[in-house]
């Protein structure tokens, strides 16, 4: 059996090359940062006129597609049943899988496929609203099956499951943050067994305890941690569940109802975290030992939809873009947290909101509105440049995916590759 710190460098090593090739493993790419490789992306999403193929899906799903080499994975609902699909990027069934009953959404925008699944190139795993985690091959063939729930308990959420597993090591971890008993689990990926399980459990106000993020798997103080944002704290955890340091003092009012929906973001050692609904942001330093909360917090913004409810920002290379709920779009130093517009870039103004997280992909950004308008733009010397705006025939909950200078979206019920 290769060894723990073999896995570790492997995938390393692996993830390093999702960026250089077309490979799209999870929700947020190859980097966790919603950044694609440069190339020549469409501007135009029109079914009509530059759809390579559609697909109508067999059931609801709010996940994002992942992507690797020539198969795309997408979870749905299969006849009331938490499904997974596989499609080439020709847009051919390859085969589909069901995983037992689905609890389905309740939000409009919701599902019980709301996880995105995660790929290594060899296995898909994929995680439920029902509490079921599993491990299948890229034949379909279910390696394994377990359910969190039946487990440990029903989750306490308000709403809609939406947290993604991330890999850490030779393990995926999967973060429950509700009220009562949370934590982060470790499941290892041949057999699903527990390697370990990690209480996170704060006492907080009513809803403050809940969050539906997904954490982030990073490179801290020159050690690989488990970064996790959720119950007003920033967390960091080696591989094996300990805790390292944490960051709290974001609900220094203890408000209730402060429940996080936009997960954090993370570039030079700093995280831009979202929190307060909506109406604040903050930057904090990542690493250290124990309770950091006095020193981590290095900027901050704020005031009426400033931040971010329910999009993840994007950071890469020191800057952070943050996406507001009605279309605001931000840049930050993420490692001070000044602004680096005189003025927020307003996206064309609708009643509807921002529910997908935006992308950039080579010098584009992509962002999709719930009622289906996508807009795409380019950051030019202090601001951004509207280059086309897109109407899809149905509502836009995924985030897009970026791909062999292709853009892969699922809507509603459909699955479109564009070219």
């Amino acid at each position: 059996m290769r060894t723990f710190i073999a896995l570790t460098c492997l995938f390393a090593v692996a993830y390093a090359a999702h960026a250089d090739t077309a490979n799209w493993p999870g929700w947020r790419g190859p980097t966790f940062n919603q950044v694609a490789s440069a190339g020549e992306y469409p501007t135009t999403l029109d079914p009509a006129k530059n759809a390579v193929w559609q697909i109508e899906l067999p059931g609801k799903g709010s996940s994002t597609p992942c992507v690797w080499g020539e198969r795309i994975f997408i979870t749905c609902d299969i006849d009331g049943e938490d499904g997974l699909l596989c499609y080439t990027l020709a847009g051919k069934e390859l085969w589909r899988v069901k995983l037992g009953k689905q609890r389905a959404g309740k939000h409009r925008n919701a599902s019980g496929s709301n996880p995105t699944p995660i790929t290594d190139g060899e296995r898909v795993f994929v995680y439920y609203k029902s509490g079921t985690v599993a491990a299948l091959n890229f034949k379909g063939e279910v390696l394994w099956k377990e359910n969190l729930q039946e487990k440990y308990g029903k989750d306490t959420l308000w709403w809609d499951l939406g947290t993604s597993p991330v890999f850490a090591g030779e393990n995926i971890v999967v973060a429950v943050m509700h009220a009562g008993e949370s934590y982060l689990v470790a499941l290892k990926q041949s057999d699903g067994g527990i390697a370990w399980r990690t209480l996170r459990t704060y006492d907080r106000p009513k809803e403050s305890d809940q969050a539906y993020t997904t954490p982030i798997v990073t490179k801290v103080d020159g050690v690989e941690q488990i970064v996790t944002w959720g119950a007003d704290h920033l967390t960091g955890h080696s591989l094996d569940g300990k805790l390292i340091w944490t960051s709290g003092g974001f609900n220094p009012e203890d408000k209730p109802m402060w429940r996080v929906i936009s997960s954090h973001a993370i570039s030079d050692g700093h995280a831009i975290v979202p929190f307060g609904r909506g109406d604040f942001v903050a930057f904090v330093k990542l690493g250290g030992k124990g309770d950091v909360t006095k020193t981590a917090h290095v900027g901050s913004d704020s005031g009426k939809g400033i931040g971010s409810d329910v999009p993840t920002p994007i950071a890469v290379d020191g800057n952070a873009y943050l996406l507001t709920d009605k279309g605001k779009f931000i840049a930050y130093d993420i490692t001070n947290g000044k602004r680096l517009w005189d003025q927020p870039f307003q996206l064309p103004k609708a009643a509807a909101k921002y529910y997908s997280s935006p992308v950039k992909a080579g010098d584009l950004f992509y962002f999709a509105r719930e009622d289906g308008v996508i807009h795409v733009a380019r950051e030019t010397k202090g601001g951004m440049e509207l280059i086309a705006s897109n109407e899809m025939p149905e509502r836009q909950i995924a985030t897009i995916v970026p791909i062999n200078d292709h853009i892969l979206l699922r809507s509603e019920t459909k699955l479109y590759y564009f070219k």
